[in-house]
């Protein structure tokens, strides 16, 4: 059986006493939770709220890193900054890095294998956009997006990192995918998975959600088979609306 993950991206929102208020509210619903959790922050906060969390079965993501271990790369961090910041998990290629600042597969590549050099558990999205949905391409979209982002990692390390199905569409608009368009994605992806990586891989990697989860609709995500857990995003920016998410996943 794999282990629910449930992630919160805070995208560009809290300051550092925010960030810490959120984490001593949060950690106060969260005792024994029976799934894997991580909070995304800004960089700017990952060293205080992963302070914040210690102690606590609670994981710190960063949201994005470069796929080189230093350099003249004004405004990016490496996979060593963000560990050395408390981060144990990295967001690699959401959407929004994708679609506004002209992310490609092939850098999500050179950025995954960069976090998995550099010993943090990637979260790898994928997803397609409303035209690409409206043109019948979905599973092309997400079949490439997976070859080329997961391109020559072992099977080993694609059983311990984790995709993230965002339907483009989805995000920040209110909209969701139903728990069969969820399922149907989620199943592709992982018959990918298997097909390159083997059987046994694909069993273990965790396949989320994210696109408009709330504590209103995650149980019914949650019940589908390859449906292992949720990225959210607003949501997750109430430490009382993401522990309702927790519970329910």
């Amino acid at each position: 059986m794999r282990t629910p993950f449930v992630a919160a991206n805070w995208k560009m929102h809290k300051h550092l006493a925010e960030a810490v208020r959120y984490a001593e509210i949060f950690r106060g619903h969260i005792q024994d939770a029976s799934v894997e959790i991580a909070l995304a922050p800004p960089f700017t906060a990952l060293r205080s709220l992963a302070d914040a969390l210690t102690g606590s079965p609670i994981h710190v993501a960063g949201q994005d890193l470069h796929w080189e271990s230093q350099g003249a790369f004004t405004g990016k961090v490496s996979a060593g900054m963000l560990k050395d910041a408390g981060a144990s998990h990295v967001i690699i290629g959401h959407s929004e890095r994708r679609h506004l600042f002209g992310e490609t597969d092939e850098q999500v590549n050179r950025k995954v294998k960069a976090a998995v050099a550099g010993d943090l558990t990637p979260i790898v999205c994928v997803g397609e956009t409303l035209d690409q949905r409206d043109a019948d391409q979905t599973l092309t979209v997400l079949t490439e997006q997976t070859q080329v982002g997961l391109r020559g990692l072992t099977a080993d390390q694609v059983a311990e990192l984790v995709v993230a199905y965002e339907p483009v569409w989805a995000i920040g608009t209110g909209r969701n995918a139903t728990p069969d368009q969820a399922q149907k994605a989620h199943a592709h992806i992982r018959s990918e998975l298997e097909g390159i990586f083997g059987a046994d891989a694909a069993a273990q990697c965790r396949v989320i959600y994210g696109g408009s989860v709330k504590p209103e609709n995650v149980a019914q995500l949650s019940e589908q088979p390859d449906v292992d857990g949720s990225l959210v995003g607003g949501a997750g920016l109430d430490p009382d609306s993401f522990a309702e998410i927790v519970e329910k996943s």
